[in-house]
């Protein structure tokens, strides 16, 4: 609900202050005043595009700012979701500079076009000569059939199974998704897993290999070498043991002289004993060592097998593959069977589907219930308002699958003039038309929807007399559930308001402004009057006036 309306430096409003009624607020004024000025402000905070060229100052910034209450209407997550603060009343501001920038606030909180559009479609629903009108949306005519058919308890209860429902459908698709993930990255394990196994990694081995291929590759070298050193130390005649050995002899002749010599001869000694040992180590290498083709090749194949798998993981070691395997053979230690858990899930949805179907069902039956019944109403308010060949009716049609709402769509058909065909509403063009169909069937469920504050532009054109004054009657209950603002010229409908705003233009400093001023009960009796006859009023029209005022 609207509370208060501040425009500032707009148009040919210099500044310009409404409170609005709870309930029916009705403008009314001369030709040409600034009534649809207002409705031009109000569109700047519904998020409409702006333009600097409707600055009444043009070295000012214009300043729109709109009071609502919001308590009815359920938008504390809205403003969650947008990280702005919440609270039962809110302001909405709009600003145009003078270089053509424009901003949007609420709650002093800056936001985009898109943010405060979404927010005043739930605060205002303005109804001009060829707006988009909410009762366009497929999605609102059913809520109105819902309406009338009480289903709302039924509905919420639909709507939490079927939250649930898609819930678990997203769940077992994820549960899908990752049951072949986890085959298809088992199945790679486990081809890996064999690969290591076949390979019987052991540790330390690859360094033991590659000095045995080094020792058979040189095999050749290490032989002769060996042999070689090996008589030199001890089958030449002239071998280095002989030698020593006999000059040992010497030696241990002059010790029994010397006794420091005979001190080096124990060192001596063992120094031949050492040299004849490593003679014979010498030999065995020489004897031992063979050049073996084959003993290569299985090397070189052990070693190629155990280097690309290096490769493959991006390591340098064998402790390190062996690491690995250790990791895959947890990996595939870990993986569950979900086979059971989607199964269970399976059968889950498919009783959802089947609870939800029949709880659709029953909303079907209530809806095309309502559906004769809503339809004659409509259309008799309608031929009461000057559309005597005007007729309405609601299209039913069965959805094959399960929808947010159950199994049905609906859609309102709409002919104006007789022998018209019945279109689609979004495909009918007439504004004046639409803005009466949308007061009839929003006055036939305003009981049951909380509506937001409904504005009526010139709903009563071409309509005069006692449809007018029908009209003022609708608009009259109509406000009884929900706040209405009507612009209107009809004086049957202007005197039903709550609250009577009279639109005016004066002089000042060669420029023409715009006021709006609240009439009070004698200004009011002045002002139908007025419009029932001329200005000034004749007598009878004034009677008239208060007839109607019922003064």
């Amino acid at each position: 609900m609207i509370k208060s309306l501040h425009i500032r430096n707009y148009a040919i409003i210099e500044l310009l202050e409404l409170s609005f009624s709870e309930g029916l607020t009705i403008i009314t004024g001369e030709t040409g005043a600034g009534k649809s000025i207002l409705l031009g402000a109000l569109e700047l905070i519904m998020g409409e595009r702006a333009d600097s060229k409707a600055l009444y100052d043009e070295s000012e910034k214009c300043v729109v700012e709109g009071l609502f209450d919001v308590r009815a209407y359920d938008l504390k997550v809205f403003f969650d979701s947008h990280d702005i603060d919440y609270d039962t009343e809110v302001v909405v501001r709009r600003e145009i500079m003078p270089s053509g920038k424009s901003r949007a606030f609420i709650n002093d909180t800056p936001v985009n076009l898109k943010v405060l559009q979404d927010l005043s479609s739930s605060l205002i629903d303005l109804h001009q000569q060829f707006d988009t009108l909410d009762i366009h949306q497929i999605s609102f005519q059913l809520r109105m059939i819902d309406a009338l058919a009480g289903n709302k308890s039924l509905l919420q209860h639909y709507a939490e199974a079927y939250r649930k429902f898609q819930a678990d459908k997203r769940r077992l698709a994820d549960l899908v998704a990752k049951s072949d993930n986890a085959t298809r990255e088992m199945d790679f394990l486990q081809f890996q897993m064999e690969e290591f196994n076949r390979a019987e990694l052991i540790n330390g081995e690859q360094e033991t290999l590659e000095e045995e291929l080094t020792r058979l590759t040189n095999a050749e070298d290490i032989k002769r070498v060996a042999g070689s050193a090996y008589n030199y130390l001890v089958e030449n005649e002239q071998s280095v043991v002989g030698m020593l050995q006999d000059m040992g002899i010497q030696l241990h002749q002059i010790g029994k002289v010397d006794h420091q010599i005979a001190l080096l001869n124990v060192r001596f000694d063992s120094l031949v004993v050492e040299l004849q040992e490593l003679a014979r180590e010498l030999e065995t290498i020489a004897e031992e060592t063979e050049y073996d083709a084959q003993r290569i090749s299985e090397i070189q194949q052990r070693l190629d097998l155990v280097y690309r798998l290096q490769k493959k993981h991006s390591v340098a070691t064998v402790a390190e593959l062996l690491a690995i395997q250790e990791t895959i053979q947890s990996q595939l230690g870990s993986f569950g069977d979900l086979s059971k858990e989607i199964a269970d899930l399976t059968d889950s949805i498919n009783q959802q589907e089947q609870a939800l179907t029949e709880k659709a069902m029953e909303l079907r039956e209530r809806r095309r219930a309502v559906i004769p019944d809503f339809e004659t109403k409509v259309t008799d308010l309608l031929n009461q308002l000057a559309m005597p060949h005007a007729q309405m009716q609601v299209q039913f049609d069965e959805l094959s699958t399960l929808g947010p709402t159950g199994l049905d769509e609906v859609n309102f058909l709409f002919a104006a003039n007789k022998g018209s065909r019945l279109q689609r509403i979004k495909e009918v063009a007439s504004g004046g038309e639409l803005s009466r169909l949308t007061l009839v069937t929003k006055s036939l469920v305003a009981s049951a929807i909380p509506l937001p504050t409904l504005i009526f532009d010139e709903i009563d054109s071409g309509i005069s007399g006692d449809v007018a004054l029908k009209m003022g009657n609708i608009l009259r209950k109509l406000s009884n559930q929900h706040q209405v603002v009507t612009i209107t010229h009809s004086p049957q409908i202007a005197a039903k308001a709550d609250a009577h705003y009279f639109v005016y233009k004066k002089e000042k400093d060669d420029r023409t402004v715009t006021h709006v001023r609240m009439l009070t009960t004698e200004e009011r009796v002045r002002a139908i009057a007025t419009m029932l006859s001329q200005n000034p009023p004749s007598d009878s029209a004034m009677e008239n006036a208060r007839e109607l005022l019922q003064l």
